[in-house]
């Protein structure tokens, strides 16, 4: 059954509460205050559609028993298999529905930063953060969203060291920002010669891309900036002149960098939105204070906070260690396959 505002679907109370949105928002005076009229309208339309959806959903279900009762009654084996597949499909729809309801955070329709930090370990871990920006890069492909580099910068050898990607479309920071935290490979390792089990880290960080009404204060004495010459590996990706740019907020230590635009000014621009939404998420994260813990604990890249382990070697599992969602298709999984573990981190936290 479809939830509404995160809790199981209280039809009696929606119709209650969409009969007081339509008075509300009918009134003419309303727009003397154009944030609560935008904020009252987007609560009606989404409680309109969730209403409608519920209401066809029950006359579906309830014309599908009938019809059952009628098959059965007539013998009719092929109307009764048509029927179940059909009943199948709205416990299917209803469960992303469900999913879909849970995405009310503020931020979660809005764009997405997704960072991957290699651990310690040089390329092993180098390669291994490469492997999962492929895999995020794959998911956005086959969800229609837009990639875009921020910055990059690759290995000594192979892989990279890190990268800033802007993934843009409807609810992008809404399913993505459960993937956050240390993720853990163990594989037979392509650069060693002895064909060892290695144990790699990297670090994702997932932020919402976020507009000029984020109310963040930044002491202009905070930030240090360097400017650098782009050395990412992207190509196309990456605009390669002495005009990158890297802020440091002194007193949390978070560093963001901006690499593709083409002047130094637009980095520094775009660099400032990427630290005041990074700054904001870590203040969201830190009013729970478990989630606080989980963020400290991240910041060594190593065997603190781990959220997932891709086993490869020497049997095939990849778990996420908060959810309990687990599956053996590594290569599925790395090929961007990775809704089961995103749905399945919305459920938990819903």
């Amino acid at each position: 059954m479809p939830r509404f505002s995160g809790g199981i679907f209280d039809y009696d109370n929606a119709k209650l509460r969409q009969e007081e949105l339509a008075v509300l928002t009918a009134d003419a005076k309303l727009w003397d205050n154009q944030e609560k009229a935008l904020k009252l309208t987007a609560e009606k339309n989404t409680l309109d559609a969730n209403i409608t959806y519920y209401e066809d959903l029950v006359a579906s279900i309830a014309n599908s028993e009938e019809m059952v009762e009628f098959a059965e009654a007539e013998g009719d084996e092929e109307l009764l298999a048509d029927l179940y597949a059909h009943l199948e499909q709205l416990k299917t729809d209803a469960k992303e529905r469900e999913l879909l309801t849970l995405l009310s955070g503020e931020y979660d329709k809005n764009d997405a930063y997704l960072e991957v930090h290699a651990g310690s370990g040089g390329t092993e871990a180098q390669d291994w953060a490469e492997m999962l920006l492929r895999m995020y890069s794959r998911w956005a492909e086959k969800h229609k969203y837009k990639l875009t580099y921020v910055e990059e910068t690759e290995g000594e050898v192979a892989g990279i060291k890190s990268v800033t990607v802007k993934i843009s479309g409807v609810n992008a920071y809404g399913w993505l920002k459960g993937e956050s935290g240390v993720h853990r490979l163990v594989r037979i390792s392509p650069f060693d010669s002895n064909a060892r089990r290695h144990t790699s880290f990297a670090s994702v960080s997932v932020y919402p891309v976020v507009d000029d009404t984020i109310n963040i204060e930044i002491n202009p004495a905070d930030i240090k900036m360097d400017t650098y010459r782009s050395s990412g590996a992207g190509g196309q990706h990456i605009n390669k002149t002495e005009s990158a740019v890297r802020l440091t907020h002194i007193p949390t230590g978070v560093v963001v960098s901006c690499q593709t635009e083409r002047s130094q000014f637009a980095n520094r621009d775009q660099a400032m939105n990427m630290l005041k939404a990074k700054l904001y998420e870590i203040e969201q994260r830190k009013k729970d204070a478990a989630a606080e813990q989980k963020w400290e604990e991240q910041g060594d890249n190593g065997w603190g906070y781990q959220i997932r382990s891709y086993v490869l070697q020497p049997y095939k599992m990849i778990k996420d260690l908060r959810t309990n969602a687990e599956t053996s298709d590594d290569k599925g999984v790395l090929d961007g396959d990775i809704d089961l573990f995103l749905s399945a981190y919305l459920s938990f936290k819903g």
